[in-house]
């Protein structure tokens, strides 16, 4: 048996974290489609990836900038690889980026494993680059918004926080950030905006995702 089709229901199941990975060579061995969730350190990964799966405690959430230093995999519970019955999909939460209190050699650790799984991961459909809607697309969201076009890794925009702004420069700022990657080559044109806290977004997230995987 394979992977199960993937539908938003899948995102309701109990979920599990199955491994850390802080280097290449501790990657599980590729089987079912990855989507991975990137951003700057504090952007808010875990906590998205708790709503989308209506779980907490799944992801851990924490105010320390650089607290998730490796490749953390998250899959529905209830499938056995042992037995061929992969899960449908696995979630990926990247090591933030752009913290700049890190010393520098595991700044540059994080950053060669980030560009490394980026390059060499056949099943990874999609990438979610996770963007503080207080602040915009900033430089170090840039220099990785270029190296997944260099890469040629289909990506995402999504809007966190987005209950932390004004409920009237929403629209100004989807228009201002889909001006910013018109021209990017990996770049997916729809910009979402999400609320963790409200649980804004999350089901336009949930059905991006599905379509992500069944290659729209």
């Amino acid at each position: 048996m394979g992977a199960s089709p993937v539908t938003d229901d899948i995102f309701l199941r109990p979920w599990i974290f199955i491994r850390g990975v802080p280097a290449m060579q501790f990657l599980p061995p590729e089987g079912p489609p990855e989507i991975a969730f990137a951003g700057r350190s504090n952007v808010g990964k875990s906590s998205l990836i708790n709503a989308l799966v209506e779980q907490k405690g799944l992801a851990r959430t924490s105010n320390t900038p650089g607290r998730t230093q490796e490749l953390n995999y998250f899959v529905p519970d209830g499938f056995s690889g042992e037995t061929g019955d992969l899960p449908p999909i696995a979630l990926v939460d990247m090591p933030g980026y752009g913290y700049a209190e890190a010393p520098k050699g595991q700044v540059d650790q994080w950053t060669k494993l980030i560009f490394d799984y980026l390059r060499g991961r056949v099943t990874l459909k999609r990438v979610y680059v996770l963007i503080d809607a207080r602040h915009g697309i900033k430089k170090n969201d840039e220099e990785v918004l270029g190296l997944l076009d260099k890469a040629a890794v289909s990506y995402q925009i999504v809007l966190t926080k987005t209950d932390k702004i004004k409920a009237a420069g929403l629209p100004k700022l989807v228009e201002e950030t889909v001006s910013k990657i018109r021209k990017r080559p990996a770049a997916y044109p729809e910009i979402l905006a999400t609320s963790s806290e409200k649980g804004a977004g999350i089901e336009e997230l949930r059905s991006a995702i599905t379509l992500a995987v069944s290659g729209g």
